[in-house]
């Protein structure tokens, strides 16, 4: 019998204290979770007790939305995305919650007549911070959309212990703490163990031929661990879908060895279950030691094969066999972390269906699609062959067929061409052996997008050129986005509250409605409440940072900011070398600018030694300038620990959006987006999405420096710094009293090998941009005196944002990639009469 034959399952219908909005109804839940899910009465809750009571009643009413979205799902045997990435960085989910069930201001008002004050209570949530920066925030928003638009999605990742780490700040260094974001738990997941799935690693392949005389494939005597499912419900804004995101914690299938234990070895009892579950543990380890590399791929690996396993099982539910498992399942890669999927899959329909090759890899490229997010040839990943062959030794003879296959096209395609082939091979043989798993994603998927149009002309062009020539079809872009709920609508309540008395409220689904806002550019009375908009949240923003890291800001200067991972390409550095200048010129001449915070923020990957030494040259800077306040138009300040709801505090309070990494380099970039939206003003290269930007706001409403994509190209192959520092007199003198311990005092040769590097290389051209990025910052900071034309690019640059919605984004997967459609979930509603 179908699924649409079967008779509806019993279900509550009335509207009760966990299913209605009124605020009635709302209040007794409250007091009834505090009392009953906490063991409290309210007068003795904690504050953490509260939080999870609002958590609690707030889930109560996504949940009865997320079951009747299974349901309509599964009655129409809907097409679904499953999209794949290591990385989904949330952030806090309910103040987000609030917003989509459209209750945040109601849930205010009942907390504020109990005494409670909702907006600390938001604080109490840890960030989810299961990701290292942009690509698991693009993961976050896009799932947003997803719900939002109706989409039927899951998202599959891993459950990290530990997130990415806390950052703390001692003597001008970064030092890392465990995040230990489940340390209360977390209560808007679901555990569902049974649906755990087992996973194995190392063993040995063994063939023999079956009755029929068919060859069968068999991968015995593996190390198994359990993949045992969170789910965790994304609730779309203003309607009833509700999608999961689905992440995998590995569990040992032997807890507990008790015959060991009785022998009197106690800690090999428990061995089996600490090694199994090392694989989800922490977020990225480090990859510099051979234990790391296999712990990563063993992570890539685990998950890879658990969500597999799961969206197989999803798909067998209405269908006997695979005929229409491309026409029902689209399987998204988010970068190449996911990428062995492709051999994973491979391998179910091949060995576990036994269908054969040709069949399963039609399915297999019909059905995944590959988004790159790096044009860095460094970060494209590569395994070695030794470490795969023991680890996935099924994966490689797998990898090793469609290799084969490959490269017999190719030469046929191209008949002569040994470079190509050494090139497009799915194996490196130039330094040692490795599995490129860029060229693996490209060849057994039918779509790769770039994120940005610069970034998909350079991988055409450059990165994957001899890929795009032989498949120019597959080739698309598909321009990041941000989900203007969290990003604008959330965190920036007084810019939302203009913006719908303006051009009314529909901009919130609808970011394309922001264009109406483009005439209010030469009011003078929105000047004047976009100015107070921007300077209460300056002023908010200089509070909680004097509370929270004792800094100490001027919320009357203007706020100058860069924050993001901190990385060479990103020109930190550039930034930071630059306010140096600004500082020797003050000493010197006086320096005629309005008074300015800089601001930096952001996390180096452990490992990695040049970051970490600009995030103490930043500190250092700031020792200096910042000795005697007031003596300096300047300021500068590390924010420590940047995390997302840091940023929803940093950007509304942001008037100068610094987005300056050498052209070429950024596929897109999101934080340029939101920062826009909020009304600052891009101070920028011609890199990733920052070319969109300009053209969507205007040239007039953005501040452009720097060398283009092409001449940095061009420059690279004869580029000496020296030659460029002769004629700048300021960044040289800048760069001796780094490299000669001005900035270091306690270690006069701190930063000496460093700059030595930079003189001899600069490799992200931080020389070459400096005079026109000086040129371009200080007529950014002159500008600002004029605020009747601040105002008016404040407003083009919100005015601007339609095009950066992730909404825009995914419907454009959707429709070009996916080949799915919105389907419609109607929520039982309380009806009195029945």
């Amino acid at each position: 019998m179908s699924q649409s034959q079967n008779p509806p399952e019993p279900c509550v219908i009335i509207e009760d204290d966990r299913t209605s909005t009124s605020p009635q109804a709302l209040r007794r839940a409250f007091l009834d979770q505090v009392q009953f899910s906490r063991a409290r009465s309210l007068r003795r809750a904690t504050p953490h007790d509260r939080y999870l009571a609002w958590a609690l009643l707030t889930r109560d009413r996504v949940v009865q939305r997320w079951i009747a979205t299974h349901d309509a799902y599964r009655a129409q045997d809907a097409k679904f995305v499953a999209y794949l990435s290591a990385e989904f960085l949330m952030g806090r989910l309910l103040r987000t919650n609030l917003v989509n069930l459209e209750l945040l201001e109601e849930a205010r008002r009942i907390a504020h007549d109990l005494g409670v004050d909702l907006d600390r209570l938001f604080e109490e949530e840890p960030d989810a911070g299961l990701g290292n920066g942009g690509l698991g925030r693009l993961a976050a928003c896009f799932l947003d959309s997803m719900a939002t638009l109706g989409l039927p999605a899951f998202g599959y990742g891993i459950r990290y212990e530990f997130g990415i780490f806390r950052q703390a700040i001692r003597n001008g260094y970064q030092v890392e703490h465990p995040d230990e974001w489940l340390r209360f738990g977390n209560p808007w997941e679901f555990e569902r163990p049974e649906h755990a799935l087992p996973v194995r690693f190392y063993g040995r392949v063994e063939r023999h031929l079956d009755n029929r005389g068919h060859l069968q494939v068999r991968w015995v005597d593996t190390q198994n661990v359990l993949g045992v499912p969170y789910d965790t419900p994304i609730l779309g804004y203003g309607r009833s879908n509700v999608n999961t995101l689905r992440l995998w914690s590995a569990r040992s299938t032997e807890e507990f060895d008790l015959d060991v234990f009785n022998a009197g070895d106690y800690e090999k009892a428990v061995y089996d279950k600490t090694r199994s579950e090392t694989i989800s543990k922490v977020l990225y380890p480090n990859d510099s030691v051979q234990v790391g590399r296999e712990l990563r791929l063993k992570q890539q690996y685990f998950f890879v094969a658990c969500s597999i396993g799961d969206i197989v099982r999803r798909f067998r539910r209405h269908h006997d066999n695979f005929d229409l498992f491309p026409q029902k399942v689209a399987i998204q890669l988010n970068d190449t972390h996911p990428s062995v999927a492709i051999p994973e899959l491979m391998r179910v329909l091949v060995d576990e269906h036994h269908l054969p090759w040709e069949r399963a890899w039609g399915i297999t490229q019909a059905t995944c699609a590959y988004t790159n997010h790096t044009l860095m040839s460094e970060a494209l990943e590569r395994w070695s062959v030794e470490l795969f062959e023991r680890l996935l030794p099924r994966h490689l003879e797998i990898i090793y067929e469609i290799n084969s296959r490959f490269l017999r096209t190719v030469q046929i395609r191209f008949p002569g061409d040994t470079d190509r082939l050494r090139r497009m091979s799915l194996i490196e043989e130039t330094h040692g052996r490795n599995v490129r798993m860029a060229n693996l994603a490209v060849v057994g998927t039918h779509s790769v997008n770039g994120v940005s149009e610069l970034h998909t002309q350079l991988l055409r062009s450059n990165v994957l050129r001899d890929f795009a020539e032989m498949y120019p079809e597959r080739f698309n872009s598909k321009t990041n986005g941000v989900t203007p709920r969290r990003w604008l609508l959330e965190c920036n309540p007084d810019l939302s509250a203009l913006l719908d008395e303006k051009i009314g409220k529909g901009w919130v689904t609808d970011l394309d409605r922001l264009a109406a806002f483009r005439p209010f550019a030469d009011d003078p009375e929105v000047h004047g409440r976009m100015a107070e908009i921007k300077a209460s949240h300056k002023r908010a923003l200089a509070r909680y940072l004097a509370e929270t890291s004792d800094l100490h800001l001027n919320p009357n200067s203007i706020f100058d900011t860069q924050v993001k991972r901190i990385h060479e390409y990103k020109r930190q550095l550039l930034n930071i070398l630059s306010v140096a200048g600004l500082y020797l010129r003050h000493r010197r001449s006086g320096l005629d600018i309005p008074p300015v915070t800089f601001l930096f923020g952001g996390k180096s990957a452990p490992g990695y030694v040049n970051a970490k030494l600009i995030i103490r040259l930043i500190h250092g800077v700031a020792e200096v300038i910042n000795e005697i306040p007031g003596s300096s138009p300047i300021a500068v300040h590390f924010i420590p620990d940047y995390r997302v709801s840091l940023a929803e505090r940093i950007i509304p309070a942001t008037e100068i959006s610094e987005q300056i990494s050498t052209a070429g380099f950024e596929a897109s970039g999101t934080g340029n987006m939101k920062f826009a939206l909020n009304g600052a003003i891009t101070l920028g290269t011609l890199d990733g999405a920052n070319i969109e930007i300009r053209d969507s706001v205007g040239p007039d409403a953005f501040f452009l420096f720097g060398l283009t994509a092409q001449e940095v190209h061009e420059m690279k192959s004869n580029y000496r710094p020296l030659d460029h520092l002769r004629n700048n007199p300021e960044l040289a003198e800048v760069l001796e009293m780094v490299r000669g311990g001005f900035f270091s005092p306690e270690d006069k040769t701190l930063f000496r090998e460093f700059v030595d590097n930079l003189l001899a290389r600069d490799p992200y051209m931080v020389i070459a941009d400096y005079p026109a990025y000086q040129q371009e910052r200080l007529r950014a900071l002159t500008t600002y005196r004029d605020q009747t034309r601040w105002q008016h690019m404040a407003i083009r640059n919100v005015a601007g944002g339609g095009p950066f919605s992730s909404d825009r984004t995914i419907r454009q997967y959707a429709e070009e990639i996916w080949g799915i459609r919105p389907v419609d979930v109607a929520t039982p509603v309380y009806n009195p009469e029945s």
